[in-house]
């Protein structure tokens, strides 16, 4: 390391040398690392490196790393010397001796001022041996003194101290190479380097040094006492020692021959040493803890890793400590760094010992004895005794950590030792990947080997120190562990000369007689409660009757559900919907119709009580129909159980109610759930904890597991414990809660969360009294105190300490301003604050302050002793101690009840409080103790937060985190906007704000701050001790004008607009402070500083105490939180990133890190990705209750459980509120699943006036085919959904008035009104509903059937296509008996149809067919229960592209696919082609039939059509009354479609029927639409369809919109019956997705993303022009654009219903606000009457032969009337006006041809248009 001239190292120096180090070897593409650590002595106190040296000794090492290589290229660490002596001691003979030239060599400098006469070391002591002969010289032992020839001195021997294993033995042999010497000159010790120490004493050489060269006798002490000249130190055998160093690798060989195995088969080589605690025990370690936690409290070798133990002075020869890595012999193996024996001498096992000692003892000295931790070589195979006394002397068993290399051999007392393979088993680094190594970002080369890991480690542990080694120790219990060893230490009176220590004040007078003579001179008074200072006095009773003003605080009773809560109850409802939707068939939610609950908590009294009024306040008993509104407080009890002794038999009574309500659905809310959650199985290992496996007992028992109807919900705030490699939650059923960041981009929220993240942001705020703090002076005050208490527990020291802080601070603030200086200024500020602000106002409310101390023991201990002074003090009126114990209830004394009574208002009489909520207002100390946190939630007036308990013991980032969670809140919006607004930056400051993040710690200081001086530097809370506090009595204000005038210009003026209340420091008045501790009076009382650090503090007000000028706002500021050193240096240290430093531990005490490699946790990291990481990187130990759950080792696959879910959030987020909204939701959802949105809308065009109906003799059943052929067809449309479209022409229509048809804008489509009903169960269902009933007809039993649906080509030629037409048929093999098949080769030949007579009720004759598109999902396709489960046939129309979907969804159906042209068409082609197949379909099943001898007309004609929205059908009387009585005596039931359909099949006559169908329901059903039962008018969307009669009319199979009116109106022309029942009607579903929807119309070729929308103008064009060509078919541009073109194509028929348009043989709707004249061209069509019609305008489309020119020459046109003639191509367009003569009476314009704006190979369709002349 070089020559020590500068002393002791400064740790920051060495230790960025140490990370230089590392960094350049871990970059280092070479495998050797450069050796920087290569000789390291375990001496803590003693560090001879210069930190001058350092830096370039690491440059310097290159140069030496040729001799590190051994032959297979790893590091030799066997051979790691010192730097300057690395040659081998042959080289160096050579050198001497021969002629050769020597080495140049150059010398340091000596350090400035050093002496440098030769004879005398560098501080100027004589070493010469003449003047030290008679000297009494104290040597260290294993020390001998010799003599050192200089170059310079001939005549005189300099006298040394030197260690005597660096020393050849008389043979010349067994030197360890390199130095260990003290300079006996100044006394200095430790030189590590011969080079070093020949410098320090002036030997001034020109050679490289060499001991070997320079120490050259022994010294000798005669029987006079003189000391002289002894014998030559024997240096030149060393020649021999090349042969003689096979021998030292053979010793340990030799040996094994003899050792003796002990009884248990293991021994302690390096090897085996591994089983010592695990073999043997049965047990694998876990990172540094013994995961088996073994059967008894002492887990030997776990508890200090840096033993130090107080050895009398005889055993330091027995001592044994890890001397220096000793060279390599060149005799030596080559490939192994040093002899591996095959077996050593053999230790027998050390097994736990049942002991009543405590598990820490001191593992520091009370004097660290000189010689302790010198090097003593222990050459491999030798022996070392462990002395008898080993036990009794340390106190502490010593644990040997195997690092690396062998072990000697141990004898005697070995059961006093412990050796332990916990240290190497940290690096066993499983062999990684190359992907591995990849995602750690690194290569092969780059990895340590374990070797130089374990050094690296050691090197740490020594840098240390006393302290943290103390910490280290403290830190490897557990939390219960460390609780039994303070409660042991309590019981034993181990503390008792800690307590006699306290029972003295800090000036020294005995504590309780001061007390006394306090309350003697009180007397009988008491302070005043409230509203008066700490002087005034009354008497107990008038202070028990003082009544506060009642201040009403409702904001803290009603119980709200916020923004971010709503959200992620949503989340969680749709987490539970994926579940569902998943396939794997683990819940099902349509199967229940109600929810229930229970809420698990931990053992906390408050917390059942804080759950408890949750629930009361959210209502959700009462939402759930689980309670009546009278009773559901009451009740409220059974909902909640904590896990204590009596959860069995209350789960069992849960679970009993689970099993008997299959139709509900449970829900397990688990809350807190990283709390405990210990196995069953390790139950019996944990020493009576009474909630131990309580949770996995209940949580993953078999009967939750397997309970179909019941969902687990864990909720945590630190779910970490639940997120290993065993977890037994998928990773996709964890609801994160929504990120806060984004909160503030809500905007609508008032308050905003402040949690851990934002505490430790908020330490760059630079305000003076920063939110996170560090009690510095505590720190100091404890580190003292522990120096002198080594053997106690560090909490039990600080805990004392902290009761003496506030007692004297209590003290110092009411009678002993003497005691003042000795309390820290942070706690004196906080009882300051306490116990002053009850006395400002009237109301007498005042803070909260948390001391947090875990052990109960010492929590009973503090409180009291807290209230013992505060009585004597008087102060028992001012403010209240309370015992904050999980296992008990509050207890406030009755006069502080009265008092919170009082503003709370409307309390009855008995009321008490009962949560830490209900304590609003009330000044008080809560001493909360219990193991963990368990997420209670702290009123608004909590202030303080004293965390100094919580030190090394919490080293994982749960307990560290959930710690501070206390704290965490919500407060308004200012609080978080506003320090960043009022941090007005100077220029300079901003140019420094803009530095990278290593400056980080320096940005937002307050202006013009002398940096040393500053608490936002430090980050603890500086300005607190440097301004030192005055409490709000004595602050006066020439103290408060003592502020440096230049703070006043660049004060911030922070407006209210920005929601900042500033208290700005300025001129005396301005800084009128009111809240005292936020901004500390900026002089002292105590110290005379200048307060030059505070540029002017900001003050942010506390409820109830407005600022001046600000009034009434209300900008809470978060509680302030006093953490301890460690902590706060994990917690305050956040350097960019959204993650403090805390988590980087390890994240939970239950679960192991998988592998010490892994890639860091990045600070950025959402909790989403926390999850991942942590369930990649750790796993579960053996007592977590997930350590069962270990993957499948065939498979790996991981086993969760799918109906679990993991609620995750910060703490006091709002998560209970947030899964009770959840459980209404879920509610609601189950209901909204028996419901159903059907649409309700009122027939339109509806004229009731007078009937031109045939009467009809009302509650016929059927209609009587003579008197129905008499009536007239309606040919006006009914239905709701066609209330946008043209209306078709009738003579009635031209009486209307024009008025009104309202217009209305036909861009946006028009919301259709809906209702929702309960579905029964005569509903179609779509894919979300399983059920018993219909599983079978719904799914195939397992995958392998997906493939027993075959495909059947079926082909028949169209002559309307003018093609033949293949279509194909999937049949499921359940469903082939519908089919006829050739005999042969299975060849699909036809359909089978029923016969006209057949009469069985257990079957509908009619096949239905089902057209449907886009919804593969939500299609209502399961007509099971519709169909009462009778036979049936029904067919899935489906297009080619989508068939794959539906096949998935609907593999028992069958599916008619329709060919790939019609990929892009409208409904129309699948009417047509369902049509067309039917009747080609019938025809050959009246061939098939009739050679069976059925007539052909006996074949059954029909098939039914219906929507894939159709759900519910209903039955109407007017007489009959039942159960849903509608509005004028109308009765409805609900109905199946299998009654429907057999009841409309039955109709007489049926075959002479063309179609036949039912009304669409409506609540607004009236008598009068009832009063005919049947009617001769459109039937739409579920129809019975004659497809023989109809055989020659045909849908159009172009159309997209209006196919049914267009082909109804031409089966009327037709003159045949349509027949609609009118006391049926059908509901159907509003479904948002896929069906008949738009296309989404967009260019052909798009230009850019960002295009404005294209309007319907656009989709035509003219032909041939530059226009933009769109993506969609002709005809949909063009039945679009014909919908909102009507002002430009009919501009005289608009509002104009007297002159409709003329339209041949075809319905378009061409908008609302024009009427439509329908005509057919056929011959002895039935045509409405026309005589006298002045059309306004003609629509010729697609028009066939049948329409002539003598045709149109009957109609009469107005003058001014329009023609549109569309037509396929340009040439029929031109053909169509000749052969129509339509020049005759029509004018042309070239300007007025268009097409649809399609490219030519899309087709476009063109048309003309013209004028009428």
């Amino acid at each position: 390391m070089g020559n020590s001239y500068a002393g002791q190292l400064k740790s920051a120096r060495f230790e960025e040398a140490l990370h230089n180090s590392i960094e350049a070897s871990l970059r280092c593409s070479s495998v050797v690392p450069r050796p920087i650590f290569s000789q390291l002595y375990l001496d803590p106190d003693q560090h001879p490196f210069s930190s001058a040296d350092v830096k370039p000794k690491v440059e310097d090492l290159d140069k030496d790393l040729v001799h590190r290589y051994t032959q297979n290229g790893s590091l030799d660490f066997s051979n790691n010397l010192t730097v300057t002596e690395m040659e081998d001691d042959e080289d160096d003979e050579e050198m001497s001796d021969s002629n050769s030239p020597p080495i140049p060599y150059s010398q340091k400098p000596a350090p400035e001022g050093s002496c440098t006469t030769d004879g005398f070391c560098q501080a100027g002591k004589d070493l010469r041996l003449v003047s030290l002969c008679m000297e009494q010289i104290d040597i260290p032992a294993g020390f001998l003194l010799v003599g050192a020839k200089s170059p310079n001195l001939p005549e005189h021997i300099l006298v040394c101290a030197v260690d005597k294993r660096f020393l050849p033995d008389d043979h010349g042999k067994n030197a360890l190479l390199g130095f260990s010497g003290n300079c006996i000159g100044c006394g200095e010790r430790g030189f590590r380097y011969f080079t070093e120490f020949s410098n320090h004493i002036n030997l001034k050489l020109t050679t490289q040094p060499k001991k070997q060269k320079h120490l050259k006798y022994y010294l000798v002490r005669s029987s006079q006492g003189v000391l002289s000249k002894g014998p030559l130190i024997c240096w030149k055998e060393c020649r021999s020692r090349q042969s003689s160093a096979s021998c030292h690798s053979v010793k340990p060989n030799s040996s094994v021959s003899s050792t003796v195995t002990p009884e248990n088969g293991t021994t302690n080589g390096y090897k085996s040493g591994f089983t010592q605690t695990d073999a043997a025990n049965g047990n694998s370690s876990h990172g540094g803890k013994s995961s088996a936690s073994s059967s008894t409290p002492a887990r030997p070798g776990n508890y200090s890793l840096s033993p130090r133990p107080s050895y009398a002075a005889g055993d330091q020869a027995t001592m044994f400590t890890s001397g220096p890595p000793k060279k390599r012999h060149r005799g030596w193996y080559p490939g192994s760094p040093v002899p591996q024996p095959g077996l050593v001498v053999p230790v027998p096992t050390v097994r736990p010992l049942s002991r009543t000692e405590p598990l820490l003892s001191a593992p520091v000295p009370q004097t660290p004895l000189t010689g302790i931790l010198q090097p003593r070589p222990i050459p491999a195979g030798e022996t070392v005794i462990v002395p008898e006394n080993l036990l009794s002397n340390s106190g502490v068993r010593p644990v040997i950590l195997i690092g690396y290399g062998t072990l000697p051999y141990f004898y005697g007392n070995v059961g006093d030792i412990v050796v332990s393979p916990l240290l190497v088993n940290c690096y066993k680094i499983p062999q990684l990947e190359n992907k591995d190594l990849e995602q750690l970002g690194l290569t092969g080369s780059q990895l340590l080997s374990v070797e130089n890991m374990i050094l690296l480690t050691i090197q740490y542990l020594v840098r240390l120190g006393q302290h943290q080694s103390r910490a280290l120790a403290e830190s490897m219990l557990t939390t219960s562990e460390f609780l039994k060893e303070i409660s042991y230490e309590l019981i034993t009176g181990k503390v008792s000369f800690l307590a006699s220590h306290f029972k003295t004040t800090s000036l020294g007078d005995d504590l309780d007689k001061l007390l006394e003579k306090m309350q003697q001179r009180r007397g009988d008074s008491v302070v005043t409660p409230f509203n008066g200072d700490l002087n005034e006095c009354v008497s107990p009773q008038e202070a028990a009757a003082m009544i506060p003003t009642q201040n009403l605080d409702l904001d803290n009773e009603t119980f709200q559900i916020y923004q971010p809560q709503l959200t992620v109850a949503r989340k969680l409802l749709s987490q539970v919907c994926a579940i569902a939707d998943s396939g794997s068939q683990s819940l099902d939610l349509g199967h229940f119709s109600k929810v229930d609950f229970i809420i698990i908590v931990p053992r906390s009294e408050v917390l059942v009580q804080q759950t408890l009024q949750r629930i009361r306040q959210s209502g959700v008993l009462v939402d759930l129909g689980l309670e009546e509104n009278g009773t559901a407080h009451q009740r409220a009890e059974k909902y909640v159980v904590r896990l204590d002794n009596e959860i069995q038999t209350k789960f069992e009574v849960f679970m009993r109610r689970v099993k008997q309500n299959p139709y509900t659905l449970f829900v397990l809310v688990h809350d807190n759930s990283h709390v405990e959650l210990t196995s069953v199985i390790s139950g019996s290992l944990s020493h009576g904890e009474p909630s131990h496996g309580l949770a996995d007992r209940v949580i993953n028992c078999r009967e939750v597991l397997e309970a179909f109807n019941l969902l687990v919900l864990q909720v945590s705030s630190f779910p970490y414990t639940l997120q290993t490699q065993q977890s037994r939650i998928s990773s996709g059923n964890e609801v994160h809660w929504i990120q806060l960041d984004t909160l503030e981009d809500m905007g609508c929220e008032e308050k905003l969360y402040f949690g851990l993240n934002e505490y430790s942001k908020s330490l760059q705020w630079g305000i003076t009294s920063p939110l996170l703090r560090c009690d510095e002076t505590f720190e100091k005050m404890v580190n003292t105190l522990l120096e002198r208490y080594p053997r106690l527990h560090s909490m039990v020291v600080r805990c004392y300490l902290l009761i003496q802080q506030y007692s004297e601070a209590l003290m110092a603030l009411t009678t002993m301003a003497s005691l003042r200086d000795h309390s820290t200024p942070e706690t004196l500020s906080i009882m300051d604050d306490l116990i002053s602000s009850p006395g400002k106002n009237k109301s007498g409310r005042g803070h909260m302050l948390i001391i947090r101390v875990p052990s109960v023991q010492l929590a009973m201990l503090a409180k009291e002793r807290l209230q013992e002074v505060r009585d004597k003090l008087g102060l028992q009126y001012r403010f209240e101690i309370i015992l904050g114990n999980p296992a008990s209830e509050i207890n406030v004394a009755t006069h502080f009840v009265a008092r919170l009574k009082t503003w709370r208002g409307n309390e009855p009489e008995e009321w008490i409080p009962r949560t830490y909520q209900d304590l609003e207002g009330l000044p008080c100390i809560v001493i909360l103790t219990g193991k963990d946190p368990l997420g209670e939630t702290f009123p608004r007036s909590l202030k303080y937060c004293d965390l100094r308990l919580i030190d090394s013991s919490y080293l994982t980032r749960t307990a560290l985190e959930q710690e501070v969670g206390l704290a965490c809140c919500y407060v308004s919006k200012e609080v978080i906007r506003g320090p960043t607004v009022a941090l007005d930056l100077s220029g300079k400051e901003q140019e420094r704000a803009a530095v990278s993040e290593n400056d980080s710690d320096e940005l937002l200081i307050d202006l013009e701050r002398p940096q040393s001086n500053s608490s936002a530097v430090t980050g603890t809370s500086g300005s607190i001790m440097e301004n030192g506090v005055s409490s709000s009595s004595t602050a006066d204000k020439s103290q408060k004008q003592s502020l440096n005038p230049s703070f006043q210009s660049p004060a911030p003026s922070v407006g209210l607009d920005e929601g900042v209340s500033t208290g700005i420091a300025g001129a005396g008045e301005a800084l009128k402070q009111e809240c005292d501790s936020l901004g500390p009076q900026l002089a002292s009382s105590t110290t005379s500083k200048p307060s030059s650090s505070s540029s002017g503090p900001r003050t942010l007000p506390w409820p109830g105490q407005p600022i001046r000028g600000c009034r009434g706002l209300h900008a809470a500021l978060p509680p302030i939180v006093i953490l301890s050193k460690a902590a706060y240096s994990l917690l305050g240290s956040q350097k960019g990133g959204k993650l403090p430093s805390s988590s980087s531990l390890l994240p939970h005490a239950d679960v192991a890190w998988v592998s010490s490699l892994r890639p860091f946790l990045h600070k950025d990291m959402s909790s989403e990705e926390q999850s991942l990481y942590y369930r990649q990187w750790t796993s579960a130990r053996q007592h977590h209750a997930d350590y069962s759950n270990q993957p499948d080792p065939a498979s790996g696959t991981r086993t969760f459980h799918p109906r679990r879910l993991l609620l995750t959030g910060p703490p006091q987020v709002g998560k209970t509120g947030s899964y009770l909204q959840f459980l209404r939701i879920l509610f609601r959802m189950l209901i909204r699943l028996l419901e159903v949105d059907v649409y309700d809308e009122e027939e339109i065009n509806a004229d009731h006036s007078e009937s031109s109906e045939v009467s009809q003799s009302e509650g016929e059943p059927w209609p009587d085919i003579e008197s129905f052929s008499k009536m007239p067809f309606d040919v006006s449309v009914h239905d709701p959904k066609y209330s946008l479209m043209s209306l078709v022409y009738t003579e009635k229509l031209a009486g209307v008035k024009q008025e009104v048809i309202k217009e209305s804008k036909v861009e946006e489509p028009r919301k259709r009104d809906t209702v929702s009903m309960m579905l029964t169960k005569y509903a179609a269902y779509n894919t979300f509903h399983h059920c018993e009933q219909c599983h079978q007809y719904m799914d195939f039993t397992s995958a392998s059937q997906m493939s027993d649906s075959t495909l059947h080509a079926f082909t028949f030629s169209s002559s309307m296509l003018g093609e033949e037409v293949q279509l194909y048929f999937i049949i499921p093999k359940s469903k082939e008996s519908h089919f006829v098949f050739s005999k042969q080769g299975k060849h699909l030949e036809s359909m089978r149809l029923p016969l006209v007579s057949d009469k069985n009720l257990n079957a509908v004759k009619s096949p239905i067919f089902t057209p449907s598109s886009g919804r593969h999902e939500h299609g209502l396709l399961n007509l099971f229960h519709a169909m009462e489960g009778i036979s049936h046939l029904h067919l899935l129309v489906v297009k080619e592209y989508e068939m794959p979907l539906y096949r998935k969804y609907w593999p028992n159906h069958i599916m008619l696919v329709l060919p790939g042209m019609f990929n892009n068409a409208g409904v129309g082609a699948a009417r047509f082609l369902i049509k067309e197949l039917s009747y080609h379909n019938l025809e050959l099943e009246r061939n098939r039939l009739e050679e069976l001898g059925v007539k052909r007309q006996c074949v059954w004609p029909f098939i039914v059509v219906m929507d894939d929205s159709c759900v519910l059908w209903n039955i109407h009387s007017i007489q009959e009354q039942t159960s849903q009585p509608m509005e004028g005596g109308i009765s409805s039931k609900n109905v199946s479609l299998r009654s429907v359909l057999q009841h409309i099949e039955a109709t007489p006559k049926i075959v002479h029927y063309a179609l036949l169908g039912i009304q669409k329901w409506s609540s607004k059903l009236t008598c009068q639409s009832l009063k005919a039962p049947f009617s001769r008018c459109h039937v739409h969307d579920f129809i019975l369809l004659n497809i023989d009669l109809t055989q020659n009319v045909q849908y159009d199979f172009n159309r997209y919109f209006c196919e049914d009116v267009d082909f109804n109106l031409r089966t009327n022309s037709s003159g045949l019956l349509i027949c609609r029942f009118n006391n049926f009607s059908l509901m159907k579903k509003h479904i948002q997705v896929g069906g008949q929807r738009d296309f989404i119309i967009k260019p052909k070729i798009m230009v850019s993303e960002s295009l404005a929308p294209i309007l319907p103008l656009q989709y035509i064009c003219a032909p041939d022009s530059e226009h933009t060509l769109l993506a969609a078919p002709a005809q949909f541009l063009l039945e679009k654009f014909l919908q909102h073109a009507s002002y430009k194509l009919f501009p005289k028929a608009i509002r104009n219903f007297k002159s409709p348009v003329l339209a041949i043989d075809c319905y378009l709707n061409i908008g609302p606000e024009v009427a439509i004249c329908y005509i057919s061209s056929r011959p002895h069509s039935n045509n409405v009457n026309c005589e006298g019609v002045f059309f306004s305008g003609l629509l010729l489309y697609l028009c066939d032969s049948f329409v002539g020119a003598d045709l149109l020459k009957k109609f009469k046109f107005l003058k001014g009337a329009t023609l549109c003639v569309i037509c396929q191509d340009r040439s029929s367009l031109r053909q169509t006006i000749v052969r129509l003569e339509l020049e005759d009476e029509w004018q042309f314009r070239l300007r007025d041809e268009f097409q649809t704006a399609n490219s030519s190979d899309d087709k476009p369709l063109y048309f003309l248009t013209g004028r009428h002349v």
